[in-house]
């Protein structure tokens, strides 16, 4: 059997473009001599469609589309995700289905099984959980399909979240090849786990195992495609690409003739990932440029070199925006980032209105001596000149600050976090420096100048500043906060790993009360296992222990 596997790239509640999109595929693999395409999970509305499925109109609309579909499928099969009816008197609203489409008509569906409701994942809220599913014959082969957790699911706090095995039942109810169609998200080196849990079904039951994703970002969520072809030795057999859109011809009779791309990792798939997500986030939200703040510093160069990549570099405008603090060298920096980026730049001096604020608040700011509050009246100055920009120019302003100084706090609500996308809150800052030699490397000059990734990082709202004199080491941070948010370790576990003792509580604390800043931020792209985003569910007004 020769399988197309169409690894989309779908608008969320873009019904008619979504399947726009899937007719042209389904000519394209009918032309390329495929019997079956298939389409990842919810490809008619695209995933994560949220409070969207809670709407009739978006479910009718969704189910006339794969009417639409299925009367393209006379000349090949259809395999594509999409929302059914619940037509029960009980239960949730919709299924999570795949219907496979056969001769002009739905010839069968599975209903998802394992619905997820951790991370990023809120399944439950939508969908009904189907019962033990059936394999289809279809061109002499039986077809076993699941939708993507009833394949990937992973333990959870140390334990498995599920009684049940939808594979091994499809296996035992004698399917001779396993289908997963799929919307899981990014976050670095994933690939390797999903191949590492097929590869282990796959082995098991000694069949193959083709899988289809979703690829694009939507909202702070990036998928990365990477769809793929396991065999029953649980080798990868054929490979698509990752971060974009791919139709991955496969005949299952010659496995060893199918196309490999290769899956770029670390710091490369980072890169890709964020690329993609920047880039989809302004289509799909109706920009086409953006503006941000170049202080000369690491973070913003970096997001300005993603953002030229993603949109064009006449579509980015970079502002340098020197106060009696800044250094000669912040502004000769961010102009040559601009001149090797070919970015638009200009200079605003703030000088002026931080001095106006100064005098309109001279009774009020002479009740103490200076601090945190004159310091950040100049990044709310900042903050006020970029989003003027940002309107006049129909431009989305994008914030800089990444997820090290999220985490903690170091950074100022209405000031520097004043944007419509934060590009790295999810990216550490040692992160960001190995980002940053990554985009020079890549393009084999220094597009970054050698002086921002050398220089002492500074928010530059006092004399003399460096982030160091109110942080940890970068290192020592990073290193608390992967232990503290992504492993979930408490204060006595990292001090055993040999970190000092009041510094570890002092970060701890500071990420806690920072819970308020970090909700009112914009949303950022997620690119590690657990983000500061919709899928961290953490109250504000609460004392947990430190």
């Amino acid at each position: 059997m020769k399988i197309a596997l169409a690894q989309a790239n779908p608008t969320i509640g873009d019904i008619e473009g979504n399947t726009a999109g899937i007719l042209r595929r389904i000519e394209q693999a009918a032309a390329s001599g495929a019997e079956l395409v298939i389409f990842p999970e919810q490809a008619v509305t695209g995933y994560p469609a949220k409070d969207l499925l809670l709407r009739r109109e978006v479910i009718d609309a969704n189910v006339a589309a794969l009417q639409r579909i299925a009367a393209h499928s006379t000349q090949i099969a259809v395999l594509v995700g999409y929302a059914e009816p619940n037509e029960q008197p009980f239960g949730r609203p919709v299924f999570n289905t795949a219907a496979l489409l056969s001769e002009g008509r739905v010839a069968a569906r599975w209903r998802k099984r394992l619905l997820p409701t951790y991370d990023v994942f809120d399944e439950a809220r939508y969908f009904e959980p189907a019962g033990p599913q059936t394999v289809f014959e279809h061109r002499g082969r039986r077809l076993g399909v699941t939708i993507c957790e009833d394949m990937l699911s992973e333990p959870i706090f140390g334990r498995p979240l599920y009684s049940c095995d939808p594979v091994g039942e499809l296996a035992d109810a004698g399917a001779d090849l396993l289908i997963n169609v799929s919307a899981s998200p990014y976050w670095l080196d994933k690939q390797r786990w999903r191949v590492d849990v097929m590869a282990e079904h796959a082995r098991r039951h000694r069949l193959p195992i083709v899988y289809v994703n979703q690829v694009g970002g939507n909202d702070e969520l990036l998928f990365d495609g990477a769809s793929c072809v396991v065999d029953a030795e649980g080798r990868v057999a054929a490979q698509a690409r990752a971060f974009e859109e791919d139709l991955l011809l496969v005949d299952l009779d010659d496995l060893p003739a199918a196309r490999r791309e290769e899956i770029p990792e670390g710091s490369a798939g980072v890169h890709n990932a964020l690329v993609m997500g920047l880039r989809d986030y302004l289509r799909k939200c109706g920009f086409r440029s953006a503006v941000i703040g170049l202080s000369g510093g690491i973070d913003s160069a970096v997001v300005a070199a993603l953002a030229a990549e993603a949109l064009g570099p006449k579509q980015v405008h970079g502002v340098a925006m020197p106060s009696r603090y800044s250094s000669e060298h912040s502004v000769a920096d961010a102009r040559a980032l601009a001149e090797n980026l070919g970015i638009g730049f200009s200079i605003v001096e703030i000088e002026p209105m931080h001095a106006a604020f100064e005098q309109a608040l001279a009774a009020c700011l002479s009740k103490g001596p200076p601090g945190v509050t004159e310091e950040n009246i100049q990044a709310r100055v900042r903050g006020v000149i970029l989003m003027a920009l940002s309107n006049k120019l129909g431009s989305l302003l994008l914030t800089t600050g990444n997820k090290s100084e999220v985490a903690v706090g170091y950074c100022t609500l209405y000031g520097d976090m004043a944007g419509g996308l934060a590009v790295i809150s999810d990216v550490p800052k040692t992160m960001v420096y190995a980002a940053a030699r990554h985009i020079n490397q890549r393009a084999g000059r220094d597009l970054i100048p050698q002086s921002t990734l050398t220089k002492p990082p500074s928010a530059e709202l006092k004399p003399d500043q460096t982030d160091q004199d109110s942080l940890p080491e970068y290192d020592v941070l990073d290193a608390i906060l992967e232990r503290y948010e992504e492993q979930l370790q408490g204060s006595d576990e990292i001090v055993a790993a040999g970190i000092d003792t009041a510094t570890v509580k002092d970060v701890i604390r500071k990420i806690q009360i920072s819970e308020y800043k970090r909700q009112q931020a914009a949303p950022g792209l997620k690119v590690t296992s657990r983000a500061f985003g919709f899928g961290r569910r953490m109250p504000i007004a609460a004392r947990p222990p430190r």
